[in-house]
């Protein structure tokens, strides 16, 4: 009901939540999903404590997979595909929420990365990677990882990657502006909390600079919880240096071109899922359109099926 039809979610959702929408027993967006994202032990997706000691643990808190070496990769991959992912996730760097890295922590050796995009690119989709330095960043394109994920502490070496490689940066800055103001009261914990205020000004700088130079960004949120009810935010923050129109090309064609679904989805052309809004407002002139649904958001259509009609 705030105008997304398509959505892309990069761990924890599966093809049972996906298909219950598909087959309209949920109303919702479409569905794409890697299922558990990838990790090593002690990455972002291993969400043990220092004193905790979980040996058997392969799946941590809904959200990692916990593989290590090479064959572990390949077939912590293969098997996410095997249970219907559209894509590969992976943790290649520290991250806020998890409890036992830090921030600039590399994660995955090349070789480990190599045999997740060999994987994803036999399956005929792609790797997302979680990132946030230009030490990971640039290790994970190099491998041929088409799209960073928050990428706060990028820089002109990285953003030079993102350009000669045709991949994707997806800030996710509404995520890390919620987490500063209500991170302690949903759940993180204070060495979580402290490691929030390390990317979110450094992400201004960065992401301005990419857009700046071209480089082909993606609308993401990567919020947690009771805070998605910030999501719309996202657009109001980018707009301290991106148009309404580069804001709307990156939630709609430079979204489908990141999911492989050009010509299907966020463009109204012949052939394509139909799926459309209708707004009292333009966007073009006023972003704010967009983050007030109850006010503006008429109409939201799916696949050719009216799903909220107040014309």
């Amino acid at each position: 009901m705030r105008g997304f039809t398509t959505v892309r979610d990069c761990g924890g959702a599966d093809y049972g939540l996906a298909k219950s929408v598909e087959e309209g027993y949920l109303i919702g967006p479409r569905l794409l999903f890697c299922g558990h994202a990838i990790s090593q032990t002690g990455g972002h997706g291993d969400m043990r404590g220092p004193g905790e000691n979980w040996e058997e643990c392969t799946c941590c808190a809904g959200l990692g997979r916990v593989v290590d070496g090479v064959p572990e990769v390949r077939r912590g991959c293969r098997d996410e595909l095997r249970k219907g992912a559209h894509f590969i996730k992976i943790m290649a760097s520290g991250g806020v929420s998890s409890p036992t890295d830090r921030i600039g922590n590399t994660q995955f050796s090349m070789d480990e990365i190599r045999a997740a995009v060999e994987e994803a690119e036999a399956a005929e989709t792609y790797v997302a990677a979680h990132v946030y330095t230009a030490r990971a960043a640039n290790r994970a394109l190099e491998c041929g990882v088409r799209s960073l994920e928050h990428g706060n502490l990028i820089d002109d070496s990285t953003i030079d990657l993102l350009l000669e490689k045709e991949a994707f940066l997806v800030p996710t800055m509404s995520t890390h502006e919620a987490l500063r103001r209500e991170g302690l009261k949903n759940g993180l914990s204070e060495d979580m909390y402290k490691k929030v205020h390390e990317v979110v000004e450094a992400g201004h700088r960065t992401h301005s600079r990419a857009s700046d130079r071209g480089v082909k960004m993606v609308f993401g949120t990567d919020l947690l919880g009771a805070m998605h009810e910030h999501q719309l935010t996202e657009f109001e923050i980018r707009s301290a240096f991106q148009s309404p129109a580069e804001l709307i090309r990156s939630a709609t064609v430079t979204a489908a071109e990141l999911f492989q679904m050009e010509g299907q989805i966020g463009e109204i052309i012949e052939g394509a899922f139909a799926d459309l809004i209708v707004l009292d407002g333009n966007p073009l002139t006023d972003i704010g359109v967009l983050q007030a649904p109850d006010r503006y958001l008429k109409a939201v259509i799916k696949q050719g099926e009216i799903f909220k009609s107040a014309l």
